[in-house]
């Protein structure tokens, strides 16, 4: 860390003199207006450059940097609504790189995670999925789109923090339509320190024997027990809720009270199965687990 300063002072200080050459800059002529080392300065453009956030061009015998394309200093929690209706919009036209962009910026700009997978992926989800169900986009598109606000929710787990052996958790969808909205919860607990499983689409796993493939799984990723583990379940149909909660129940027998089965879905709170959560608010659902974590910490 260069005295004075930590990265993201660095950071927004380095995108703001950038910003405001239209010629580019020199790793000299960086170091001197941030008043950092030229040593340091270079080993923190490699790093910004590696997370898209400046380029670099040769002009001659000249190294000029620039700032990326798209990339701008936003302030938050005041931006979020902005960031949400122009990550919309990138998406909805196919922008990945401007929407990856926005999403970087908003790292890089302080944003928490947390609210920007809940306020602003989620948020693009239901959006290009009214669109299909709506008929204004095919399949094929939906799939372009869907890979774009993937991608996007892999951005958001770089940033993970250092994982919590007692905090465990397994996100499961029971198809396709509810596999991105599991992959943006997965995004959202990684940083928080969660040990996150994330098994994707399981909908080729319903057989009899899968609450045996439950417990010799919860065997490798829990194997001392420690702390808690929860099984979320995203969903959109009764009979698919009911076949992987039988499972979870199973597995209570085995691993004991601290083993919690959390229903993610639009009709959890109408399914007549047993939970110990249900609601389909991915903040809700983070805030429950939290307490349910700092709950058994003091029993």
């Amino acid at each position: 860390m260069t005295r004075g300063y930590n990265p993201e002072e660095i950071r927004e200080k380095l995108i703001d003199v950038l910003s405001k050459s239209k010629t580019g800059l020199t790793g000299t002529e960086i170091s001197k207006k941030l008043h950092v080392s030229r040593v340091t300065m270079s080993k923190y453009l490699q790093v910004f450059a590696a997370e898209s956030l400046i380029k670099q061009k040769n002009i001659g015998s000249i190294n000029l940097w620039f700032i990326e394309k798209g990339v701008d200093q936003l302030n938050f929690p005041a931006d979020l609504f902005q960031v949400k209706n122009r990550y919309l919009e990138y998406v909805l036209s196919a922008a990945s790189y401007e929407a990856h962009n926005l999403i970087r910026t908003s790292l890089h700009s302080g944003a928490n995670p947390s609210k920007l997978v809940n306020e602003v992926i989620v948020y693009a989800i239901d959006a290009v999925a009214n669109s299909y169900e709506n008929g204004k986009i095919g399949k094929s598109e939906k799939n372009l789109l869907d890979e774009i606000i993937s991608s996007s929710i892999y951005l958001i787990r770089l940033s993970e923090k250092e994982i919590d052996p007692k905090k465990n958790i397994v996100l499961i969808s029971t198809d396709y339509q509810n596999y991105l909205l599991a992959q943006a919860a997965s995004s959202i607990f990684q940083t928080e320190e969660w040990k996150v499983s994330f098994l994707g689409d399981m909908s080729s796993a319903i057989d009899v024997l899968f609450d045996i493939d439950l417990q010799r799984f919860l065997n490798k990723v829990w194997i001392k027990r420690e702390g808690i583990m929860i099984v979320v379940i995203f969903s959109s149909t009764e009979r698919t809720i009911k076949f992987f909660s039988q499972a979870v129940d199973a597995s209570k027998e085995k691993f004991g009270k601290n083993l919690y089965l959390a229903l993610c879905s639009k009709i959890a709170k109408k399914s007549k199965v047993t939970a110990d959560f249900a609601s389909d608010d991915l903040e809700i659902l983070l805030q429950w687990s939290q307490t349910i974590f700092e709950s058994s910490q003091n029993q």
